[in-house]
């Protein structure tokens, strides 16, 4: 499972080869989600288009990329006609190399022929696939609008005609078994997607439902519990012939999330839309969250620019070391010291020392990886780390 990191884009290529776009739509906001999205405005979905084109006309000239990304939100709760023009309009700013990958996110209760088809004359190769569970009773709690036949039924019509179909699940709703989060892997399984990512229920502040925990109206699974299904599913998945390459992710042979790999490989990218962060030339740049600002802010001419910062050498080679640790193959001190220009123990000093002792991290030949107690613990590892 070694990757030659040597091959790979990283940090210090000063060209961007990968672009996010988010769309902020959604029909509904779901209690857990505190992502950037504006929930039943259908009427600012022409604004936002023409928005979206103003700060793409930004770039003055297009950008080939080798990855493109449209997240959100939900980009598929655009029209037809609105979608086919914001893909349209992302492909001329960022043309796509001839082996490149074209990501969507999608919501099952979207999908239908109709929209396939469209998606794939405007040259989609990927779709991610916002299941998160197959029960009834907990789509319904998480306050998702589709159910496990939707699923099923949009997951069958993707895979007729596009070449990649990732599904997201959710494990540790409350009240959930161990029993039936196995059975929610096994069902997905039976649909064998090229990629899954699977996620422990996290309750952040600015969701609605982190005032419903707050009041005690409900309560997170023990530890204890969340720990055995991760496990859990990785043991299924493995034993499926899905290859874990990162802490949340699992893909056939062939299948990772390429454009994902240049977040955790510390490599540039380009970003527009509400909320969207770049890292271009050493500098991070986050746009303004609210999609209403920042359609005033492109109405009015001004920047749709909230935060911006070089980033120090030292600081962005200690994102990059965190990022690249999330990747189940590790890195090697050479390709540390060749992406960010640092040692890279002398860099993680008594904090990577104490990370291997206590068998988070551990050496396999030349490469410092996760051990599985590491990976069940991760989160807590990177603050440590930073």
């Amino acid at each position: 499972m070694d990757s030659e990191l040597d091959d790979q884009t990283v940090a210090k290529t000063h060209t961007a080869r990968s672009a996010y776009i988010h769309v902020p739509f959604c029909r509904h906001r779901c209690g857990y989600c505190n992502f950037t999205l504006i929930a039943g405005r259908p009427d600012l979905h022409t604004k936002y288009i023409e928005a979206l084109g103003q700060e793409l006309s930004l770039l003055q000239i297009p950008r080939p990329v080798d990855t493109l990304f449209i997240g959100g939100g939900t980009p598929t709760e655009l029209s037809h006609e609105h979608l086919q023009q914001l893909l349209k309009l992302v492909c001329h700013w960022f043309p796509l190399t001839a082996e490149g990958e074209f990501s969507l996110e999608a919501n099952p209760a979207n999908i239908d022929a109709h929209l396939v088809d469209l998606l794939c004359a405007e040259g989609v190769n990927r779709v991610s696939l916002g299941g998160q569970s197959f029960e009834r009773s907990k789509l319904k709690w998480l306050e998702r609008d589709h159910n496990e036949i939707c699923l099923q039924n949009s997951f069958e019509l993707l895979r007729k005609k596009i070449d990649a179909v990732s599904m997201d699940l959710i494990f540790g709703t409350p009240g959930e078994t161990v029993l039936q989060w196995e059975k929610d892997v096994e069902q997905l399984l039976n649909l064998k997607p090229n990629h899954i990512s699977i996620y422990g229920l996290t309750i952040e502040k600015g969701s609605s439902f982190f005032g419903r925990l707050q009041r005690g109206d409900f309560e997170l699974l023990s530890e204890e519990v969340q720990r055995e299904m991760y496990l859990l599913a990785r043991h299924k998945l493995q034993s499926q012939g899905y290859e874990h390459y990162e802490v949340s992710n699992f893909a056939l042979p062939g299948f990772y999330c390429r454009h994902n790999e240049t977040y955790w490989l510390g490599a540039p990218y380009y970003a527009a839309g509400p909320g969207a962060a770049r890292y271009i030339d050493g500098r991070r740049e986050v746009n303004h969250r609210s999609t209403i600002t920042y359609l005033k802010k492109i109405a009015a001419g001004e920047s749709v620019v909230a935060e911006s910062e070089q980033v120090q050498d030292s600081e962005r080679a200690r994102e990059v070391l965190v990022f690249a640790l999330r990747r189940l193959s590790g890195i090697t001190p050479a390709w540390f010291k060749s992406t960010t220009g640092f040692d890279l123990m002398t860099l993680g000093g008594v904090q990577l020392d104490q990370c291997v002792q206590l068998g988070l991290l551990a050496w396999h030949d030349d490469y410092l990886r996760l051990t599985e107690e590491g990976l069940l613990v991760s989160d807590s590892i990177w603050p440590e780390l930073l």
